[in-house]
C-alpha cells in the first residue's frame, strides 16, 4: 500500500528533531514541563477552546466520538490523551472531520 507523499515543513521538522534529541535517552536535557503540568495545561486549553466555540461537553463528545466522561478527565488534567484523539478533538472544535487513512 503506497501512501501519498506529504510536503515536509522543514522548520517544523527541525524543531521536532531538536526536541527529540533533547529528550531521548542519554541526553541530560530536562523537558520544559512535568507531565502533570503539561496535562493540566492541555486540559485548560481544551476547555477554553470548547467554551470559546460555545460547545458543551456533550456536543464535543458527539462531534469527536470521544466519551463525555473522558473529555471531562482531559479537561481536569487527568486524561493522558493520544495524538489521534487530539486530532479528533481539534477537528470537532474547528468543525471539520479528520480523515481516517
Amino acid at each position: 500500500m503506497a501512501f501519498p507523499k506529504a510536503k515536509l515543513d522543514r522548520p517544523m521538522l527541525n524543531q521536532v528533531r531538536d526536541f527529540a534529541g533533547e529528550v531521548l535517552p542519554g541526553s541530560c536535557a530536562v523537558p520544559p514541563y512535568s507531565e502533570t503540568a503539561f496535562l493540566a495545561e492541555l486540559g485548560d486549553r481544551l476547555k477554553s477552546s470548547r467554551m470559546r466555540c460555545v460547545l458543551s461537553r456533550r456536543e464535543l463528545a458527539r462531534r469527536s466520538g470521544i466519551s463525555e466522561r473522558y473529555i471531562a478527565q482531559i479537561e481536569a488534567g487527568k486524561g493522558n490523551v493520544s495524538i489521534v484523539l487530539l486530532l479528533r478533538l481539534a477537528s470537532a472544535i474547528h468543525g471539520s472531520q479528520p480523515q481516517i487513512v
